[in-house]
């Protein structure tokens, strides 16, 4: 059955690695050293990316609970940052999106994803508004590797899976698309991805990022 989509994931994908001089500020605001931090930091995540926090609740429970006073200037100032932190270009893999869609496959991301990050997002990246679908997890109640979200952007797609090609930087996410019989690929960098996508055959049928 010939492909029809390629969904990608957002962070590590269509991004490059968190940035540094955001993270360093999450770290002189709290005062915490970062092997202190960053357990606190992914402690909640899972509950910000399904919706049940937002941004300001994530930063206003990340500081009871390092015991800091979580007075609203100081939240504020986390959640920019949190923002920022997630918002770093990878123009290879941006520039291949738009070779997708030229060649006329159907595009979307599939994303893990919060309210105060998302706003970041659109500030900054008008070419998020190229993609055919966008399923960010907090607007769903849904995270991946859970099967339902990816239910949910086949049936934003209208297509099935086998006709799915699904990008991620996570093998579990990766192995959770493959059991619903999506085609899927473990993103590591682009050069990779070059490998994979032609191992697998996709050279045929798809443009080469890089």
């Amino acid at each position: 059955m010939a492909l029809r989509a390629v969904v990608l994931d957002y962070g590590i994908v269509l991004t490059g690695p968190p940035d540094a001089v955001a993270w360093a500020n999450l770290l002189r605001i709290t005062g915490l050293q970062e092997e202190r931090f960053e357990p606190l930091y992914w402690a909640n995540r899972r509950d910000l990316d399904e919706g049940k926090l937002t941004g300001i609740g994530f930063w206003q429970k990340f500081l009871h609970e390092a015991g800091l006073p979580p007075d609203q200037a100081t939240v504020e100032e986390l959640n920019h940052w949190d923002g920022r932190l997630w918002t770093v270009e990878n123009p290879a893999m941006v520039a291949w999106q738009l070779a997708l869609k030229q060649r006329g496959l159907l595009t979307a991301i599939l994303s893990n994803m919060s309210d105060n990050v998302l706003g970041n997002i659109e500030r900054e990246f008008a070419w998020i508004h190229r993609f055919d679908a966008l399923v960010w997890s907090f607007r769903v109640g849904l995270a991946k590797p859970d099967p339902a979200i990816y239910r949910h952007i086949l049936a934003e797609l209208g297509t099935l899976p086998e006709e799915t090609l699904f990008i991620d930087d996570k093998l579990p996410n990766v192995e959770a698309a493959r059991e619903m019989g999506i085609q899927a690929i473990e993103y590591s960098s682009v050069e990779r991805l070059r490998e994979e996508l032609i191992a697998s055959g996709f050279d045929g049928v798809l443009p080469l990022p890089g």
